[in-house]
């Protein structure tokens, strides 16, 4: 790649990702420094293409960010008015009564937003302060200085053939440096898993764990919306051993936001998490809600769980992670945007007052001393043993003991220990012969959709002709290993119906990858059981295209 002659531009801070960590940081810089120079890359075709979250935003961040973001218009409208919690059986649901939750799980004085509108929110704001953003630029590469330290990235590669080949319209991409790179790339960005094996940033921290999100919006008819009501599930259909759930958030204009979580260290390598979905929906308190409705969009991605316990170390030399790069979602209370914007914020602070003194590519260390005494640090202390219970104890006991310990460490400030995490997810499967087959209904095209026809309601758009984004290691696995052994799992973890066994009379089965169908959610690169996948960036503008979500 040496031979590859790009411009390069050069900046004081360069940002990976316009999610709500990176424009953040980016407004943050310009508010202390408006000087600095700051750009902002984002692949998606424009801000927010690639946002997908329920979401209800806690606004802890953005009052100390833009404490005058009602006046300037912020796109959160609906403040939550109902909590609703439900343990759900086949038919029927149980209500748990809001005053057994610890008071961190009240959505009280939040609000039920698309968080896509609220990143194009503050990308408008970042914009008038001065910083640079270009969408349709994915970083694909890590430049580093000769003394390890990263000095910036490549972005923009366009026009590569499926064959290696350049095409006319190719570009070889720009060189974007800076005295620092903040990576914001969301969850198991490639950029950010290079760095961490690097540096080593998660020695001596628990593996990270991960969910699969997937996500609907419906335009439900006006009788059945109650805009502020928040519902959230857990129970059927995924049973009491595998982690999951669910939410339900009533938006206005009749927009209804669901979505369904399962936790990638589910051990049954049949299990359909799609699926399990779709079946979801068909539960009388959903379907009460959905029915003469119509779904509007539809999309997926992984979700960082491993929380407290595996945030790995934050900067790097010559940079910093922050949001989703690192992980900072509390998974009971099913929120992390706010715990993403202020990293975001610490990062810039720690960042200026470096470039002020004079210095540039070295250890952001202020930044980790910042994340330790903020309320950040907090936030994910006080449930870091909800997930690594749940997967040991299963809903029942490990529902009742987290919740036990939020109290806890809510009351006095501790609880039981810090529990571990135990294996990575990828790790968890057992043999296709030793677990149980599930049946799973059709989908009915009602209420319940089939994978393809879901995908094309999130505007997925990738070039026939070009590389294929999902790497394979050694292309033989696929069929040799994870086919007898987990009847290859990525036919089903995919929410996207990426990953085909193609068989064929007479001829040995064929893995085939649909890359142009990819939502762009890393399951493939975090739960593949033979560590095979990999997923790197596409060219820019490709991938999923949000409205709303």
């Amino acid at each position: 790649m040496s031979d590859i002659q790009r411009e390069a531009m050069e900046y004081d801070v360069v940002i990976v990702g316009a999610g709500p960590a990176g424009l953040s940081a980016a407004i943050r810089v310009k508010q202390l420094s408006p000087e600095t120079t700051v750009c902002v890359l984002e692949k998606g075709s424009e801000v927010g293409a690639h946002i997908l979250s329920g979401a209800v935003v806690d606004p802890i961040a953005l009052n100390e960010l833009i404490p005058d973001w009602k006046e300037k218009g912020a796109p959160l409208t609906t403040e939550v008015n109902e909590d609703r919690f439900f343990l759900l059986g086949p038919a029927g649901a149980l209500r748990l009564p809001n005053f057994l939750m610890p008071p961190l799980m009240s959505n009280h004085g939040n609000y039920a937003v698309s968080l896509g509108n609220v990143c194009r929110w503050l990308a408008t704001q970042a914009e008038t302060l001065g910083v640079e953003i270009y969408p349709g630029f994915a970083a694909s590469e890590i430049l580093y200085r000769e003394d390890g330290s990263v000095r910036g990235v490549v972005a923009g590669v366009m026009g590569i053939a499926k064959d290696g080949t350049h095409k006319p319209d190719y570009q070889p991409g720009m060189e974007l440096t800076g005295k620092y790179v903040l990576i914001a790339e969301g969850v198991r960005g490639s950029l950010a898993k290079e760095i961490i094996a690097k540096y080593n940033l998660s020695e001596g921290r628990e593996p990270q764990k991960f969910g699969l999100g997937m996500k609907e919006l419906w335009e439900v008819k006006p009788e059945n919306h109650k805009q502020g009501q928040v519902t959230h599930t857990m129970g059927w259909p995924l049973g009491t051993k595998t982690g999951g759930g669910s939410f339900m958030y009533h938006l206005e204009d009749n927009l209804v936001s669901i979505g369904f979580v399962v936790h990638l260290n589910y051990t049954n390598p049949n299990l359909y998490p799609y699926m399990e979905f779709q079946r979801f929906k068909h539960h009388p308190l959903i379907a009460h809600v959905l029915e003469g409705g119509r779904r509007v969009a539809y999309g997926a991605r992984a979700i960082t769980e491993g929380g407290f316990q595996s945030v790995p170390k934050l900067p790097f030399p010559g940079g910093a992670l922050i949001g989703c790069s690192a992980g900072f979602v509390n998974v009971p209370r099913i929120k992390g945007s706010h715990n993403a914007m202020k990293t975001g914020m610490m990062a810039a602070e720690a960042a200026v007052a470096a470039i002020q003194a004079g210095r540039s590519g070295d250890t952001l260390e202020e930044y980790q001393t910042a994340y330790e005494n903020s309320w950040v640090y907090q936030d994910l202390k006080k449930v870091k043993n909800v997930k690594p219970m749940w997967s040991k104890l299963g809903l029942a006991g490990g529902a009742a003991l987290g919740a036990l310990d939020m109290w806890l460490n809510t009351l006095f400030g501790f609880g039981f220990g810090t529990w571990k995490h135990g294996k990575a997810d990828w790790a968890t499967l057992k043999p296709a012969a030793e677990s149980k087959p599930i049946n799973y209904p059709k989908p009915d095209g009602i209420l319940s959709f089939d994978r393809l026809t879901n995908v094309a309601f999130s505007a997925t758009s990738h070039e026939e002709d070009e590389p294929a984004h999902l790497k394979l290691k050694d292309a033989s696995i696929p069929i040799g290993t994870n086919l007898p052994m987990w009847d290859e799992p990525a036919q089903r973890y995919c929410p996207a119906g990426v990953y085909e066994v193609v068989k064929e009379d007479g001829k040995v089965p064929r893995f085939q990858i649909n890359h142009q169908n990819c939502v762009h959610c890393k399951t493939c690169d975090i739960k593949d059981p033979s560590q095979n996948i990999t997923w790197v960036v596409p060219q820019g503008g490709e991938g999923p295209n949000y409205p709303n979500m």
